[in-house]
């Protein structure tokens, strides 16, 4: 039985993470400090003896024994990371040296929850992990693509002066149940709006691109990181592109909603295009998303309607 850390353990990825490794015999320690993280996501597997939550933030030193850690702390839809930048920028730097000093510690394997935001704006197309990005310093989501950009380099800082056996994942969009109803991004806002017959507000024209991953298919190539030999970073997503007005009406015809489209505009440094080129995941790790995205917003609608989401 392995013990395992993951921090974040109470949101959409990392309760699905903790689920499936509880699941697989190991045992798992939750840690969340729930600023965006929600106790509902976990709360059907505190039954289980292999399985404990603690209420702590990274950004804080946390000390115990384990064998792997999933670092996935980190607000990470524009509207959470925006309302505290320092707070967010703190938990991907010194959240980061806190967990890499526990991997130190006790000769641990450590994951590191990366994201496509570190590609910004990105000007190469489809981004190979080769691609160094296209990101501004001072704007808005600055104090997520610049945190996240940071940890990067401690991970591979770390491998590198000490020894320590780290991974890098690029995560793209991710959506799935146990996605939070407020975190503002286009999967949830399309659905909720869109159950209640309500305008979808789409920002900019619609015709920028984005390409989305069933959670199920994340967690996949997250363990499939986890237990290879390389230390990446590894691009995981779907390389599926759809552009945003498209992705509106494939949800509008799943709920058979007869909500209107509005256009809003569109806010800073909000990329025109993306999506991962998966040919290093695919080689290497013989990982690819398998979950169609009519199948994966089927699932996510259903759960969104099983909330009873609120006015």
């Amino acid at each position: 039985m392995k013990k395992i850390l993951i921090t974040g353990g109470a949101g959409l990825i990392g309760s699905h993470l903790c689920k499936r490794l509880v699941s697989e015999g190991n045992f798992v320690i939750c840690l969340d400090n729930f600023f965006t993280g929600n106790a509902k996501n976990i709360e059907n597997l505190t039954k289980y003896s292999n399985f404990k939550i603690i209420n702590h933030d990274i950004i804080l030193p946390f000390d115990e024994k384990v064998d792997e850690i999933y670092n996935l702390a980190c607000p990470a839809s524009p509207v959470h990371y925006q309302k505290n930048p320092v707070k967010t920028i703190k938990t991907s730097v010194l959240g980061v040296i806190n967990m890499l000093d526990l991997a130190k510690k006790y000769n641990a394997k450590i994951l590191q929850a990366s994201t496509s935001e570190i590609y910004g704006d990105p000007l190469i197309h489809p981004q190979p992990e080769t691609y160094w990005g296209n990101v501004n310093t001072i704007g808005l989501r600055s104090c997520y693509d610049e945190g996240k950009r940071c940890a990067e380099t401690l991970m591979h800082d770390y491998h590198n002066e000490y020894g320590t056996d780290t991974k890098i994942v690029r995560i793209f969009n991710t959506y799935g149940p146990n996605m939070a109803r407020n975190d503002g991004r286009v999967v949830s806002n399309f659905i909720i709006q869109a159950l209640k017959d309500k305008p979808i507000t789409i920002y900019g024209t619609g015709s920028q691109t984005r390409s989305f991953c069933y959670v199920d298919d994340t967690v996949e190539g997250i363990i499939k990181v986890m237990n290879s030999p390389f230390s990446g970073p590894f691009n995981i997503g779907n390389d599926k592109e759809n552009t945003i007005l498209e992705f509106a009406l494939i949800i509008k015809k799943l709920i058979n909603s007869q909500s209107k489209i509005i256009f809003e505009p569109l806010p800073q440094d909000d990329p025109v295009q993306r999506r991962p080129l998966l040919k290093l995941a695919k080689e290497k790790l013989n990982w690819e998303p398998k979950v169609s995205l009519e199948n994966g917003l089927q699932k996510t609608i259903e759960f969104f309607k099983s909330i009873n989401t609120p006015e």
